[in-house]
């Protein structure tokens, strides 16, 4: 039986899991994969060679394609990768043949405040501790290529600074006059390292390399993890890799790591990376993570990859969109499904009423800290007024085309009148709701909504992007603040309208997608205004080029691309059982 989550840590639940973890052979064969398409690593995780499966089932009928998005949430998080997997095991105990695809956890988020994105309670991806470790070191690799490309781009403009054209072309080097003040590119860590975020490098010498001003971003906002985000194969993603823009020269042309002779190099770090990673459920449905970049800051999907060949392999496929449906969903719409040409069927927004009544007028929880008092006895009015929160994003769904079901994650604090609200103003908005009680039941607790998920991908969608790509980018941002975010309209800062002529004016650059980097914690840019806000206008403050990946990423609001580590870290609680070397004090 397995542990009482009540009573027990996530990670203590897993750990007892993890005794009667099915092997990845097994698992293997429950997909029906062939003994040379498992790449083990250890006994309970694998690599799945995905050329081979589409190779061999690429006529195969795909299975149903589900999301999972969410209403705003809170700081804490509202369980969407929870009901996720728990929506997995829920379909399992329907009888389907059924795949998660989620995302790799960052050590940003692992090691700081929100944890590794493993689920809860009953409902976990394990095992646990490799899985938020590294799991088989795709991010490292990430890290190494991205980073080549900074060396790169440094050392030939140290070589440049130091010698003329002759001595250059005697080192088989051109000079390409990068500009110092224009680099695109930082390095990257995947810690939350704010004072990492703005560095002076080159201090000393000539020969410790060209002074200038760098930083460091947070690695699952790397462009290269983007491109494994969105590339369908090698070719691709080699064919994306060199397209990256690290910097622009003296003449305001673009300098990719072609130029520097290192998108190959960069793709060789990459090649083991491109195949997703297989483990499984608490209750043994198999899982792919495979990628991981965040929605407020990056594109905030699983690899197109995963999804395509979980498609081939089962009936259900559930994947996870980052945050609420105005971030996380709203790329997954309109990129992600772009980029892969799959369609899903059904969407799931997870609410709970703990945000509801955040988003209605209670105080806002903060992280390491008491739950306010307030969210332990019933309010009404407080569900009722945040539920417009939960309706805006029903409504983005269904401007998708997509047909949207209502997940209510069930608390131990909600009560029966709570809940009745909300699920009577979801159910007149036009979405299925359904009550879950994954994280204390597992799957037994997801059946109901199991249920609608199935009964949803029964009826026909009539899916459909917000924009097509030849329409104008500001033209684009604006239908976006005003149909997905609910803004008035958007207003730009000098750098940002200069950067948006340029791209519109330039053939290539004015077909790629758009990818907005927003706070997750409200629907406008600003993360303090809760509920819909009302009488506000969207500020890009940036736009940045991720030519590889094949969008435009424009900043809205005072979000960084490296966050903060908190007073109160997860760190402080994470150790090793010395007789045993098991990790605790994960979650």
């Amino acid at each position: 039986m397995p542990l009482d989550p009540i009573n027990n840590a996530d990670w203590q639940i897993a750990e007892a899991a993890e005794r009667n973890m099915k092997t990845v052979y097994q698992l293997g064969e429950q997909l029906g994969l062939e003994h040379r398409e498992l790449l083990p690593h250890g006994h309970h995780i694998a690599k799945i060679d995905f050329k081979s499966v589409l190779e061999r089932l690429g006529s195969r009928q795909n299975g149903k394609y589900v999301d999972v998005t969410a209403i705003t949430p809170t700081p804490l998080g509202e369980g969407k990768s929870t009901t996720t997997i728990g929506l997995t095991q829920g379909l399992g105990k329907r009888g389907k043949n059924v795949i998660a695809t989620i995302r790799q956890p960052s050590g940003g988020p692992t090691m700081n405040i929100k944890g590794s994105a493993a689920g809860g309670g009953l409902s976990q991806c394990i095992p646990l501790t490799p899985f938020s470790l590294g799991l088989t070191g795709d991010i490292n690799a990430i890290m190494n290529a991205h980073n080549l490309a900074m060396v790169a781009l440094t050392s030939r403009m140290q070589h440049e600074y130091n010698y003329n054209n002759e001595q250059l072309a005697k080192r088989n080097l051109k000079r390409l006059d990068i500009d110092a003040r224009n680099v695109q590119m930082k390095w990257i860590i995947d810690f939350c390292a704010q004072s990492l975020r703005d560095i002076v490098i080159g201090i000393g010498g000539k020969s410790d390399g060209f002074m200038m001003g760098s930083g460091f971003a947070i690695a699952v906002s790397s462009e290269v993890m983007a491109i494994l985000s969105v590339a369908n194969d090698l070719k691709d993603m080699r064919e994306r890799m060199g397209k990256i823009v690290v910097a622009y020269d003296r003449s305001g042309s673009p300098v990719t790591t072609e130029d520097l002779e290192v998108a190959g190099a960069m793709t060789a770090w990459m090649v083991e990376a491109l195949n997703p990673n297989l483990m499984q459920t608490i209750e043994g449905q198999p899982v792919f993570v495979h990628a991981g970049p965040f929605a407020n800051i990056a594109i905030g999907q699983s690899s197109i990859i995963a999804d395509r060949i979980a498609l081939k392999l089962s009936d259900y496929v559930v994947t996870e969109s980052g945050f609420g449906a105005d971030i996380g969903f709203e790329k997954f719409w309109n990129l992600k499904c772009r980029f892969s040409g799959l369609v899903p069927n059904a969407a799931v927004i997870v609410a709970t009423i703990r945000a509801l009544k955040c988003h209605g007028g209670a105080p806002l929880p903060v992280p390491g800290k008491p739950m306010p008092q307030e969210y332990g006895s019933e309010n009404i009015a407080w569900v009722e007024h945040g539920c417009a929160n939960l309706v805006h994003h029903i409504q983005t769904v269904k401007k998708a085309g997509i047909n949207p079901v209502v997940c209510i994650n069930a608390f131990s604090t909600d009560t029966e009148n709570e809940i009745s609200a909300a699920k009577r103003i979801a159910e007149f908005a036009g979405a299925r709701v359904a009550i879950s009680k994954h994280w204390l039941m597992g799957g037994d607790g997801a059946t109901d909504l199991a249920d609608a998920v199935i009964d949803a991908c029964s009826e026909p969608g009539r899916f459909r992007y917000l924009y097509e790509l030849a329409m104008p980018l500001r033209t684009r941002i604006e239908l976006m603040a005003k149909e997905v975010y609910g803004a008035d309209g958007v207003d730009y800062n000098d750098e940002s309208i200069a950067k948006a002529k340029q791209i519109e004016n330039d053939p290539e650059l004015s077909r790629l997608g758009t990818c907005m980097v927003k706070t997750h914690l409200s629907l406008s840019d600003n993360p303090n205004i809760k509920g819909v806000p009302k009488g506000w206008r969207l500020n890009i403050r940036d736009i940045l080029t991720y030519n590889g990946a094949g969008f435009v990423v424009p900043v809205a609001g005072a979000i960084k691309l490296m966050p903060g580590t908190a007073s109160d870290p997860a760190y402080r609680r994470v150790d090793v059982d010395v007789e045993t070397g098991r990790v605790k004090g994960l979650f």
